[in-house]
């Protein structure tokens, strides 16, 4: 497994640094071994992937891509939701507004984003930020990494699935292109509350599901350790997706995963959000929704035996 690569690979790379030139065609044959062992990975190791501690987080593709990055806070209703981050941006000197849940780095940071589980407050912060997107004309560019919507008592107490449910008939209306990129988790409802968009990129090791694997197993076999046979039947991989239409396209990672490389990702991604924007902006508005209803009403019925 590529959990069991990964390390390996590590401390090739680090020997690589400190090798003497006798030394160094060894080290170079051993990590272009490694490396070829990263080509075929499962829908177990895309999931350990798109976990990995390491991987970009939305604040790192804010910076990348993006400039003049204004951030917004508050849903004008009840508090500061830190676990989704989005506000006003440029890209390539084209206004856009970026949203996207946030994790952080470290278990403090983590605490204080909810280790990237928006409550109700979140997603209508979010809501906020898309309506203004919609009336100044702005194309509106999500990023989908979360365990899922906070699920909480007091989070339903103010309306989690309520909030939820907004964003999904919202984003289906809302007068502006939408581009959502999965770069890491997507589980639930929670992040298809920022999905619902005219072009769907997914990062090639994320995952994109109804639920955890550890959750599935849960509910189906009732034995939460049964997680890998989840991840292979569950069909959440970029590949069955792609397949499915559920997503529109792959972006491809550097082998290893993202964490391996963030500039190489970063230079993908922005070729890819930039074809979708120059595409999507030259559609008029009218055509625009009656395609993002269109795409939504022919997604292939999928089942699980």
């Amino acid at each position: 497994m590529i959990k069991d690569i990964l390390p390996q690979l590590d401390t090739a790379e680090a020997a690589l640094a400190a090798a003497d030139e006798t030394e160094r065609d060894t080290l170079l044959i051993r990590r272009a071994a490694l490396l070829e062992q990263c080509r075929s990975v499962t829908a177990t190791d895309k999931v350990f992937l798109a976990r990995h501690p390491k991987r970009p987080k939305i604040d790192d593709y804010i910076a990348a891509l993006f400039t003049d990055f204004f951030e917004q806070r508050g849903d004008r209703q009840c508090r500061e939701d830190a676990s989704i981050l989005g506000g006003i941006a440029l890209f390539d000197g084209r206004p856009v507004t970026v949203i996207g849940h946030r994790k952080g780095r470290n278990l403090e940071e983590n605490m204080a984003y909810n280790f990237g589980m928006p409550g109700p407050e979140g997603y209508r912060k979010a809501l906020r930020i898309m309506r203004q997107a919609e009336k100044f004309g702005r194309p509106v560019i999500t990023f989908i990494d979360t365990p899922g919507a906070y699920p909480g008592m007091e989070a339903e107490e103010r309306g989690q699935s309520e909030a939820i449910a907004g964003n999904l008939a919202a984003m289906s209306r809302l007068r502006v292109p939408v581009i959502s990129v999965v770069t890491g988790e997507g589980n639930s409802g929670g992040a298809l509350a920022l999905g619902v968009a005219d072009r769907v990129l997914m990062l090639e090791n994320a995952y994109y599901a109804v639920l955890s694997p550890e959750g599935f197993a849960s509910i189906l076999w009732k034995d939460p350790a049964r997680r890998d046979e989840a991840c292979e039947v569950m069909k959440l991989t970029a590949e069955d997706l792609l397949g499915f239409g559920v997503i529109d396209e792959i972006v491809e990672e550097p082998l290893g995963g993202a964490q391996r490389d963030h500039a190489a990702l970063y230079r993908a991604l922005h070729q890819s959000i930039a074809r979708a924007l120059d595409a999507l902006c030259a559609v008029p508005v009218d055509a625009l929704l009656h395609q993002r209803y269109d795409k939504y009403r022919h997604i292939a019925p999928v089942s699980v035996k």
